[in-house]
């Protein structure tokens, strides 16, 4: 509660937390706004039979359901992201050029991620229309109009990866992870009061709420959970004085890659379906076969959890082995003077550092992707569709809290240092 009262007490911090609040609460704004011509009874019976869609509602902060301007969400940003995450994989020298060139080569490798965004955007509200309006969600649209509707949900697309870019400026957390984390946390009181209005489905309402108690600690414990490598520095003497001659440790995470992998999962298995909606410009009807194909495919709960686990693992190793390097990490501590004890400085303790970081990896992996398809279980058992997409909400929701929570304790003890000095 005292660290809670501190952040309105320094000027500086009070002021970032309300400006994320207020791009937060325009996002909001924006996602209430819809495109014209909608039937709100076939779009609540298209969204009710069909779980993909219900996924991409939650990327999209609940502007799909009511097909608001801003109904893409960041779905396209984070496709375009893994694409060229993917493409690290298949070029090395991308992955040299961007990666190892610090923040101007991080800054390249997102601007092209945004350019990427515009085409992937178009593409897939194009494709959304009409499989809409083949639906008969929507009328059907002469040529000037579907244009128009497809330029301003794109322009909705990029504007809202603007503000998430916007956010994450303001060091508070990740702002397209906020952007997720305020559409799901904006859904919650019309899922409560649903599930109110229905009391013959309390009970198992009440038993999901006590697993999903279960599963937020759960992911504490793993999010939070760290092996921690030994680490000696030798003595140095500089002029007149000694340093080093201590020991430490190297904190390694059980789970480096956070709620990434969710996302990732989610965003591939909405490819197909992305797809389908792409073939549109080509012919609708082989879209709308497609669609139905890949609908039919992902709605056996069975194959879909299997599908599930296993993309949530694959990325968690794929985005871990992006973003964590045990050779960059051993250079550093041979360049400050530090060894692991019993083992060679340089690629031997690139070696060490490696296996230790895939075999916790392994244990981080496989709780996220059983916590994942958990509620998919439940719904076998329940036939309550709503408690597959409250799952995965719950781990992105509980993932994104502690990130924000750990930037700005990070900040307050900056702000105590510089008190001191």
């Amino acid at each position: 509660m005292n660290k809670f009262l501190q952040i309105f007490k320094i000027p500086d911090l009070r002021k970032k937390i309300l400006m994320v609040l207020f791009w937060l609460l325009v996002f909001r704004l924006l996602a209430t706004i819809p495109i014209p011509g909608i039937d709100a009874q076939k779009l609540e019976e298209f969204f009710s039979s069909n779980q993909l869609f219900g996924f991409l509602n939650v990327f999209s902060g609940g502007g799909l359901s009511n097909l608001s301007i801003m109904m893409l969400g960041v779905g396209p940003y984070i496709t375009a992201t893994i694409i060229m995450q993917l493409l690290t994989i298949i070029f090395p020298n991308l992955k040299k050029y961007y990666y190892e060139e610090g923040a101007e080569g991080r800054a390249k490798f997102n601007r092209i991620s945004r350019y990427l965004t515009v085409p992937l955007a178009a593409l897939s509200g194009y494709g959304f229309l009409n499989l809409l309006t083949s639906r008969g969600v929507l009328p059907q649209l002469d040529f000037l109009p579907l244009i128009s509707n497809v330029i301003v949900i794109t322009a909705g697309s990029i504007l809202l990866m603007w503000i998430g870019e916007l956010i994450s400026e303001y060091k508070i957390g990740n702002g397209i992870s906020l952007v997720i984390f305020a559409g799901i946390v904006s859904s919650l009181p019309a899922n409560v009061a649903e599930s109110l209005a229905n009391p013959g489905i309390l009970p198992t309402y009440i038993a999901f709420i006590i697993l999903s108690i279960l599963v937020v600690a759960g992911v504490v414990f793993i999010t939070e959970g760290e092996r921690k490598l030994s680490v000696s520095y030798a003595k140095q003497v500089r002029g007149n004085k000694m340093y080093g001659g201590v020991s430490t440790y190297l904190p390694l995470r059980v789970n480096q890659a956070g709620v990434i992998p969710i996302i990732f999962a989610i965003s591939l298995l909405l490819f197909p379906q992305f797809f389908a909606q792409t073939v549109a410009i080509v012919s609708s009807d082989l879209s709308i076969r497609i669609n139905d194909f890949v609908s039919g495919f992902f709605n056996n709960i069975f194959i879909y959890s299997i599908l599930y686990f296993i993309l949530v693992v694959v990325f968690t190793y794929f985005y871990t082995a992006i973003t964590f390097d045990p050779e960059e990490i051993a250079k550093n501590l041979q360049r400050s003077g530090g060894f692991i004890p019993g083992i060679r400085p340089g690629s031997a303790t690139a070696d060490v550092i490696g296996r230790t970081v895939r075999r916790i990896t392994f244990f981080g992996a496989l709780f996220l992707g059983i916590v994942a398809i958990l509620p998919n279980v439940t719904q076998m058992f329940t036939g309550i569709e709503a408690l597959s997409i409250g799952g995965t909400a719950l781990l992105i929701v509980v993932s994104v809290a502690l990130e924000v929570m750990k930037q700005i304790e990070s900040q307050l003890t900056i702000r105590e240092y510089e008190g001191i000095f």
